[in-house]
């Protein structure tokens, strides 16, 4: 089981119907693991969706539980793309239907056109060693050429159970599309000591995280003050020019930081790296029980050579650890493994952490409303997704 996944629970056919905040946090807390993406305060977080919970009910008893967000369809309110990242939280190992089919007919009713959601369940695991290996040859292109570790029945159940029920899957070829990834990198945490994760990384990860301690670079944990979260944020749209992405506006963190903290005080931390009063490298880091996700990143193009961004890694994955996690989390990767697509050098940089390479089960749709989907479907290709 990977840690993303639910505790597993024998039932029979729950009901599925809205839930507070409260009982779906409640349930959250009862997890072992649970993406920060299906907490209730991540509805607040995404304001362009109407959010709500959902619980599974076994009689009495909740048995499971995601958070829906729903993204009307263009100029007609009342149809929506229900969405549920990374959830729901169910048992997956078990009948997929008895749990899917209620919520299917609870969204259709409320005025879904289609479901999407991405099961938080492990298909294949890659070591770091296999990762580094694939790149250096020549006849291998992709994560998928290279045999994965097995152990991990459920992905291949799940994968099979949802096409057969007619979801789609929503996976690009390269690994990143419109919602979440289905590659990401992990480190294992759980009965490693600091010194076994050190020597878990390669000698150029190494080498960075003692220069940064050389060169006197001092990593500060914040709660995300306003001072704190407007440095971190001028330091990522100067990121964002420099790698030429779109960043987000400074209200989505303050909105963020707000939402997670106000659910649990710990669940949401930013880490500022200086040298010599300098900010040269901060990052964002979000837990819910034992899984720590490395979220944001972001790093000054002066003063690269005092790697600021490794002193960053190494106290998340260092408090991470003291705080029982299973796993740190560096999010997505592509699955790309050749020397010449520009998506290697991000992979190269996380597997210098030693860790795992981790394919899912990924993102599936389920048209409620075929040619409404198939319309919603085409306007989003013709715009670019």
């Amino acid at each position: 089981m990977s840690s993303s996944e639910p505790t597993s629970t024998t039932v029979g056919r729950p009901a599925v119907r809205p839930i507070s905040a409260a009982e779906h946090l409640a349930f959250v807390r009862a997890q072992r693991s649970v993406s920060f993406l299906q907490t209730p305060a991540w509805g607040r977080v995404k304001t362009e969706w109407r959010s709500e919970s959902l619980g599974w009910f076994d009689g009495p008893h909740l048995v499971g539980a995601g958070l829906v967000l729903h993204r009307p369809l263009p100029r007609i309110d009342r149809l929506t793309l229900a969405y549920l990242p990374e959830g729901p939280v169910i048992d997956w190992s078990g009948d997929i239907g008895a749990w899917l089919d209620p919520l299917a007919a609870y969204l259709k009713k409320q005025g879904a056109f289609a479901i999407r959601l991405g099961p938080p369940v492990v298909t294949d695991v890659w070591s770091a060693d296999q990762v580094k290996e694939g790149i250096a040859d020549p006849r291998v292109r992709r994560l998928t050429d290279l045999p994965g570790r097995s152990g991990y029945p459920v992905g291949a159940h799940v994968s099979g159970r949802l096409k057969e029920a007619g979801w789609l899957p929503q996976n690009p070829e390269d690994g990143f599309g419109v919602g979440h990834p289905q590659f990401k990198y992990e480190v294992p945490l759980a009965g490693r000591s600091e010194d076994d994760l050190l020597k878990g990384m390669n000698q150029q990860w190494r080498r960075n995280i003692k220069k940064a301690a050389k060169e006197g670079v001092e990593v500060t944990v914040s709660d995300g003050g306003p001072e704190d979260l407007k440095a971190f944020h001028d330091l990522y749209v100067h990121t964002a020019q420099r790698d030429h992405f779109t960043p987000r506006p400074l209200r989505y963190f303050e909105i963020m930081f707000a939402a997670l903290k106000a659910e649990d005080p710990e669940r949401i931390r930013l880490y500022l790296a200086h040298h010599q009063g300098d900010l040269v490298a901060a990052t964002i880091l979000v837990s819910v029980g034992a899984h720590a996700v490395y979220s944001y990143g972001a790093s000054a193009t002066a003063k690269r050579e005092v790697r600021g961004s490794n002193a960053c890694q190494w106290a998340m994955i260092r408090d991470a650890r003291a705080a029982g996690c299973d796993v740190y989390d560096l999010r997505g990767i592509t699955p790309t493994l050749d020397p010449d697509d520009p998506h290697v050098g991000l992979v190269q940089f996380k597997v210098g952490t030693g860790g795992q390479a981790v394919r899912y089960v990924g993102e599936w749709d389920l048209p409620l409303r075929p040619m409404t989907y198939r319309a919603f479907d085409l306007y989003m290709k013709r715009r670019g997704r």
